[in-house]
């Protein structure tokens, strides 16, 4: 809603309306890129590897077999 009464009047201070940043380029930035894809491939495989199978509403979901998934992870260069 709008208003042009004076006591509603939102009135704004006197600081400057624009203000200056300074940006990092890509290449600054890359080694923080890194540390995300390294954080979220550990977080993925942590929530892999610790799962444990369970149970509810009468279905099952079975833990991944180890052995078998860094078989295939091995398999496809995902892990050495």
């Amino acid at each position: 809603a709008f208003s042009t009464a004076s006591q509603l009047r939102i009135h704004t201070s006197e600081k400057p309306t624009t203000r200056h940043v300074e940006l990092l380029t890509n290449d600054a930035m890359s080694p923080l890129f890194l540390a995300v894809i390294e954080a979220t491939e550990e977080a993925i495989y942590n929530s892999m590897f610790r799962a444990t199978t369970m149970s509810g509403n009468g279905h099952t979901v079975e833990a991944l077999p180890i052995d078998k998934t860094v078989e295939i992870l091995k398999e496809h260069r995902s892990i050495k």
